[in-house]
């Protein structure tokens, strides 16, 4: 059963977009080539494929937007752990990377627009227990997330259960598949690719519950840079009003 009730694409608010053959379409302000970090280990929203390209929902969306705002934009692999400290140090302009919008990073970095609800679900052994459907029902056990995330966050605030964190969400999975933990916290359409789309965890995995948060996600700026910003508002203006966003969320996300 998907689990994509809380998932919602959120509309911008409304400008003066000018409208030609039914589509909306940013302002033109030039070409400029805006570098957009991203951490490609979030399938679907952002991963290496088999070819060696880096694919997903979010980079979909900032080619997109790039195109409606007049913009190029190259992409860059980049570890989350020190995704932030290069986007105040300047190695790149953005960071498209499922990064959720909370007031603790809005106080170092700017935020465009956001483009998507995805709520943190528990992903729990498909043996396990019926009455398990929330963390709390985890008292004792150990929980993975990602370290750094708003799901290990949401791990920590519940007593009794003792967080473990990893550098990746997939070394999280692997761990719950073999029983080493109880479960996993994580955003709703990576929850989704790792436990309903995934041949190999599909069997072994279950989303529980409903989402138990309201986050949404959003391209960070570095702090101060309105004109990255105001190009990228520009193009998410565009891609969320013309259909273009639905397109995505039905071609990764369903």
């Amino acid at each position: 059963m998907k689990q994509f009730l809380g998932l919602v694409l959120i509309a911008a608010m409304a400008t003066s977009a000018v409208l030609a053959g039914g589509r909306s379409e940013a302002p033109q302000t030039g070409v400029r080539t805006i570098t957009v970090a991203t951490d490609a280990t979030w399938p679907p929203m952002e991963y290496v494929d088999t070819n060696q390209n880096i694919v997903g929902f979010d980079i979909d969306l900032i080619n997109a937007v790039a195109a409606a705002a007049g913009f190029e934009v190259v992409i860059q692999n980049t570890a989350w752990d020190g995704i932030f400290a290069g986007l105040a140090n300047g190695d790149y302009d953005a960071v498209i990377s499922s990064v959720t919008i909370t007031d603790e990073r809005r106080a170092t970095m700017d935020f465009s627009t956001p483009y998507i609800n995805a709520g943190q679900v528990l992903i729990v052994r498909q043996d396990a227990p019926a009455n398990v459907t929330r963390l709390q029902d985890l008292s004792g056990q150990s929980v993975g997330a990602q370290i750094g995330t708003t799901g290990s966050f949401e791990v920590e605030k519940v007593s009794g259960v003792t967080l473990r964190t990893y550098d990746e969400l997939g070394m999280a999975i692997e761990d719950l598949a073999q029983g080493r933990i109880a479960g996993v916290v994580a955003d709703t359409p990576i929850a989704a690719d790792f436990a309903l789309q995934n041949d190999t965890y599909s069997r072994v995995l279950k989303i529980v519950g409903e989402p138990f948060t309201e986050e949404f996600y959003g391209v960070a700026v570095r702090r101060g840079n309105t004109e990255v910003l105001n190009l990228i508002n520009a193009g998410l203006e565009v891609v969320l009003n013309d259909g273009t966003a639905e397109e995505l969320e039905q071609k990764w996300l369903r």
